[in-house]
């Protein structure tokens, strides 16, 4: 089960999904507030060892709309660690203990904002396959410090007419586990309102899967994009910005702490900077 087309057409469309959204941004960096330059993103290739695939980070930083933004993807692959093989067979996943090799393709982007009237932002979806089995996984979320119902709606809205073609269940199943996954337990809170998130998804049908793997990634833009651009001119005080500061100390916790991710990106050798791009610029802790 080697799956090469699919696997190769899978990176492609997330690469595809990373050049829009890339496009998309600094679009709405020359709309912003003109107080600064239009940001634009740097880009670099990364490296997973010398034979082990790699991807392209994009980061902008300090911009007129998004203070920190990284927009990554990548296609690696190699063979998993002993810690790594044990994890996956725990979860059901077969024949990894007897051959480790791994393939895994995706696109991963975090958005920290200048204005903290506008929500922080994570999205990603990805393909991952070993000789055994393969799946997709995803989602996104959204993590105002300063939370406005109406925009929280329109989020939930988005990826609710997202998944509604795929699977009746499907968006009910994934808003319950992203509000169970994004929780903070040491914090007893959600780090933000929630949004959608899926992992391990086979249904036996790799074209029905992708196919609403896609559907998740092109909703991104419709439920993100409305809601920055129209709170990147609001007027804002020191008080909304420490807010913000601290709610990023929250994200910057979850994602060091629990994020599984993070953890897996560090564990096969992937460039830590992409690993560790979804932290913030600048967070406090009170």
């Amino acid at each position: 089960m080697e799956m090469h087309d699919e696997r190769q057409k899978a990176a492609a469309w997330f690469r595809e999904l990373r050049d829009r959204i890339v496009s998309a941004f600094e679009a709405l960096e020359d709309r912003g507030p003109a107080n600064a330059p239009a940001g634009r993103f740097e880009i670099r290739e990364t490296k997973r060892g010398e034979d082990g695939g790699g991807g392209l980070m994009s980061v902008m930083r300090g911009g007129r709309v998004f203070e920190k933004v990284g927009v990554n993807w990548s296609a690696v692959h190699g063979e998993l660690s002993a810690a790594a093989r044990q994890a996956m067979a725990a979860r059901g996943v077969p024949g990894v203990e007897g051959d480790p090799r791994f393939w895994a393709s995706g696109i991963s982007l975090v958005a920290h904002m200048q204005n903290p009237h506008a929500p922080a932002v994570h999205m990603n979806t990805r393909m991952f396959w070993t000789p055994g089995a393969w799946w997709f996984g995803g989602g996104a979320d959204l993590n105002p410090c300063l939370e406005y119902a109406e925009d929280t709606a329109h989020f939930h809205a988005t990826l609710s007419a997202a998944c509604a073609p795929h699977g009746a269940d499907y968006y009910d199943r994934f808003k319950a586990w992203a509000d169970e996954y994004f929780f903070v337990p040491h914090r007893g809170r959600a780090r933000g309102v929630g949004g959608i998130f899926y992992d391990d998804l086979n249904t036996g049908d790799w074209h029905a899967d992708f196919a609403f793997t896609r559907a998740v990634g092109e909703a991104f833009l419709p439920a993100f994009l409305p809601l920055a651009e129209k709170r990147m001119a609001q007027p804002w005080g020191e008080a909304e910005k420490d807010a913000q500061l601290i709610h990023r100390g929250l994200y910057a916790e979850y994602n060091l702490v629990y994020d599984r991710g993070t953890k897996f990106g560090l564990a096969t050798g992937h460039d830590p900077e992409a690993v560790l791009m979804s932290l913030p610029p600048m967070a406090k802790w009170a």
